[in-house]
């Protein structure tokens, strides 16, 4: 699999959320970068290149299915993984509509997180075990 060193952008309002991330993506070599606000994470998003994004439905001051669609106007090449912690009918159907490259419930699995987020970042690449 190609290595990467792009970093994962993570905005979630919960710092214990965003903390176990970055913890679990380090753990994998993998750097992010959070954020607890939209506007900080748009403004990030319309200055550098972000391969991939890890957006939280359920933020305070902006929905994280509008934040995706911003994103989608600043940055129209990053790859988004919706994430939420109480899923309401058509939230997941609106996320991948928008383009999401996968939508999560938390908690979710670690290792299929990671795998995950190894398949978006190296989309036609094959991550975990090689079956002989």
């Amino acid at each position: 699999m190609p290595e990467t060193n792009e970093t994962i952008c993570v905005l979630d309002d919960d710092a214990s959320v965003r903390s176990s991330i970055e913890r679990l993506l380090d753990s994998d070599g993998l750097s992010a970068q959070t954020f607890e606000r939209a506007d900080d994470f748009l403004a990030h998003a319309s200055r550098h290149q972000v391969a991939l994004a890890v957006l939280d439905v359920w933020l305070p001051e902006a929905s994280g299915l509008a934040v995706q669609q911003r994103l989608r106007e600043v940055s129209p090449g990053t790859r988004v993984i919706v994430m939420t912690g109480r899923e309401q009918p058509g939230i997941r159907a609106a996320a991948l509509a928008g383009g999401a490259f996968a939508f999560l419930v938390k908690p979710f699995d670690d290792e299929a997180f990671i795998a995950l987020i190894h398949r978006a970042l190296n989309p036609g690449a094959e991550y975990g075990p090689k079956v002989p």
